[in-house]
């Protein structure tokens, strides 16, 4: 009998034999890459909040807020009652033979919540899933009788072959297989758009196009369309028979003001959303499209469709539950103002700090809780270090962006136990996205962290990552 490693080995576990199993099971090049910073060589004992606390006694800010997944923060003890008394009362997980009273009440609550009749909802597990299963849901609308699909040129809808065909992000470089039909357009660029849909309109005026798939706000980039570009989508759509899907994975549940962020924007109104990442409250593996009833019925709600689109763990039963409880939560506790407090308090910093390092911070953008620093190396790091880059980095234009804002987020974990992340599509941006249970205190100790930082200079921060890497 093989020897297999328990939960309580797992748990004790040190740093050196985690990097092992790793490195033999795992990805050898994901220890290279996170173990360039000093998170990759801690674990993490528990967390709370916005708040990681460390093996060896020390806590960190998490202010990634798990890249859009904690807006609730870690292990919010509501969700932790909720998951305990599903467990506690044995409830059924999943079955495919049984209706569930939690996808029964999660999907009511969704439609109360969203504008118009955005009224029926799927549950499958991951945000790629969701935009897949809109996509398909258009393409099945309109009877397999069209046969493009239209996407921005910043898009980012998931890393799936499917999704992944409608990304438009440098992160996906390698040129896996698309699925047939897809065509670009500029973001918050309405003669980009229109021009994207002549190019698939028939002499006759018929249009080729069954969906157009938008993130109102791309999180990757920090960008948002304008309310009028967004409506006259919305407009162009309706009178083409268009399915229009919103893509609000990262921006759901409170994230930039609004419930959702494309509900900032009053009447308007998707014909698909997809959600998932703070869905699940951090605590499940959920997500969901919600699409408008007529939209719905006319593609699947006969009896021979009513499975044409399904999961195995559709409706799995404490994933529903907790997204229940996060859902009441978000609501409850008004995410939506807290991330415009957060917001206006972080918004004012970073400008400040922007003007007391213009020579390292080219620009900040953002909304709500989801911000970003743009930096640039200028002068202060020489042309030598493009030199020493391995060929590969060496050819990328923006390789010196994303080693200085490597190593600004190396150092504030460094000095400061603050935990950040940066974006990489198109522009290279240190994104600040605090859960959406951070308290004020907590955004100006990332401030003042950062300030911290920034004064060190662009040469003296590279440095500082270099000798991390080579010594770590």
């Amino acid at each position: 009998m093989p020897e297999l490693l328990s939960l309580d080995d797992a748990e004790n576990l040190s740093t050196a034999q985690v990097h092992d199993l790793y490195q033999r099971f795992v990805s050898r090049s994901q220890v290279s890459l996170i173990g360039s910073f000093g998170f990759g060589r801690d674990l993490v004992d528990h967390a709370q909040g916005a708040w990681i606390h460390l093996r060896d006694g020390r806590r960190v800010l998490d202010f990634t807020g798990g890249v859009g997944v904690l807006n609730h923060g870690h292990n919010h003890p509501r969700l932790l009652t909720a998951r305990r008394r599903f467990q506690e009362a044995r409830r059924m997980e999943v079955h495919k033979n049984y209706f569930s009273p939690y996808v029964a009440a999660l999907s009511h609550n969704l439609a109360a919540l969203l504008p118009g009749d955005l009224n029926i909802s799927y549950f499958p597990n991951s945000g790629a899933e969701a935009v897949e299963g809109a996509v398909k849901l258009a393409y099945k609308y309109h009877r397999g009788r069209r046969g493009t699909v239209l996407h921005t040129d910043i898009a980012f809808h998931g890393k799936l072959l499917g999704a992944g065909s409608l990304t438009a992000s440098p992160e996906i470089h390698f040129p896996y297989p698309a699925i047939p039909g897809t065509d670009t357009f500029g973001y918050d660029d309405l003669d980009s758009f229109l021009l994207a849909l002549d190019r698939h309109t028939d002499p006759a005026g018929d249009s080729d196009v069954y969906a157009v798939v938008l993130e109102p706000f791309s999180a990757s980039s920090l960008r948002e369309c304008s309310a009028a570009f967004l409506h006259e989508v919305r407009r162009v759509c309706t009178e083409r028979d268009i399915v229009l899907i919103f893509d609000e994975v990262y921006t759901g549940w409170g994230k930039t003001g609004a419930l959702f962020h494309f509900m900032h924007h009053p009447g308007l109104v998707p014909d698909v959303v997809t959600t998932s990442k703070s869905f699940g409250g951090g605590k499940s593996s959920i997500s969901g499209y919600i699409t408008r009833e007529p939209l719905f019925r006319a593609a699947y709600d006969n009896l021979a469709d009513a499975t044409l689109h399904s999961t195995t763990y559709y409706g799995f039963g404490e994933e529903t539950a907790t997204a229940l409880e996060a859902v009441a939560i978000a609501v409850e506790d008004d995410f939506p103002g807290r991330a415009r407090a957060l917001g206006e308090r972080l918004g004012e910093g970073l400008a400040v700090l922007a003007a007391r390092h213009p020579r390292l911070v080219r620009e900040v953008r953002g909304r709500g809780a989801l911000h970003g620093v743009l930096l640039h190396p200028g002068p202060d790091v020489p042309a030598r270090l493009r030199a020493a880059l391995p060929t590969s980095l060496a050819k990328d234009p923006q390789a010196l962006a994303k080693i200085l804002t490597g190593a600004v987020v190396a150092a504030l974990y460094r000095d400061h136990g603050v935990l950040t992340f940066f974006g990489s599509n198109r522009a290279i941006a240190l994104i600040a996205s605090p859960p959406l249970v951070a308290q004020e205190d907590e955004v100006d100790l990332f401030l003042n962290a950062l300030d911290e930082v920034l004064d060190q200079g662009a040469l003296r921060l590279v440095s500082a990552l270099v000798r991390e890497k080579v010594t770590g």
